[in-house]
């Protein structure tokens, strides 16, 4: 059955997630770009008539203040969003009133964000995922295989690096890892989770998941997991060397997600359907 074409928004097109967003749109013959979302409208902005960025595209831009208004609906099937909690949370709502549906690559939520999402799940499709890479949601797979081999008589220790302007840590994707690995071992994850080490911790204790974070230059994202014991050590690691790793997958997620009934689903859901990839 062929493909029926997806139409997206994308909030944030001026910035760098935006920009990679668009490029891989136009390549790919399943997507249309509806409307390319940012935060102000200047005419006298050069990112706006940037052919370079646009290609074919004209009219796409509008603001998020236009979105506030109920009587502006925008036609589009599903909102890929890259921002920041707050703004994320107001496309949700937009999304929720008017039906559509939200792939969401924002980190940084607390948990009563995060709640919220669950509620919107009940009313549209959401895709939520802190990693859109194919290699790191592998690698949630194979955390499942080793996790109820190794864990109890491991060290466990999930290290991750980024550029120097990413605000959160740790990284959302290391967070999801830690909790990969406390789900399959049945583990309370906010008992096991070790964010910081000063001073005389004492001895390492069991059952625990520490987490290192690394701010420096422009490392677009490196995460490690090791797993430890007297006699031998496990290391997996994943390095993204291209940003549009993340966009691409985020575009399979749109696709993938256009039919979908209401529910919150992830990056794992896109895997094990091999048609999308």
């Amino acid at each position: 059955m062929e493909k029926k074409i997806t139409k997206v928004a994308i909030t944030g097109a001026r910035g760098r997630m935006g920009k990679l967003l668009i490029k891989e749109i136009q390549k790919n013959k399943y997507i249309h770009l509806q409307y390319a979302l940012i935060n102000n409208m200047n005419q006298s902005d050069n990112t706006i008539n940037n052919k370079k960025i646009l290609a074919n595209h004209t009219k796409l831009f509008t603001t998020l203040n236009n979105l506030k208004k109920k009587k502006y609906i925008l036609d589009f099937d599903t909102l890929i969003d890259f921002s920041e909690p707050q703004s994320t949370l107001k496309m949700i709502k937009y999304c929720v009133e008017n039906k559509k549906n939200i792939i969401i690559g924002t980190t940084g939520f607390n948990d009563t964000q995060i709640t919220q999402i669950h509620e919107a799940s009940k009313k549209i499709p959401i895709l939520f995922s802190a990693n859109f890479s194919i290699g790191i949601n592998i690698i949630h797979n194979i955390l499942k295989y080793i996790s109820p081999i190794l864990g109890n008589q491991a060290d466990i220790e999930i290290i991750e690096s980024h550029h120097r302007n990413k605000k959160d840590a740790p990284s959302g994707t290391a967070l999801q890892l830690g909790k990969v690995i406390s789900h399959t071992m049945q583990w309370d994850f906010k008992k096991s989770a070790i964010f910081s080490r000063y001073g005389n911790t004492g001895v390492r204790k069991k059952r625990k998941i520490g987490f290192s974070s690394i701010r420096e230059g422009n490392t677009i994202g490196e995460h490690t997991i090791l797993f430890s014991n007297r006699h031998e050590k496990i290391s997996i690691t994943h390095t993204a060397t291209c940003r549009s790793t993340f966009a691409k997958g985020a575009l399979k997620a749109a696709i993938w997600i256009h039919k979908k009934k209401k529910g919150l689903y992830s990056m794992s859901d896109v895997l094990k359907d091999n048609s999308s990839l």
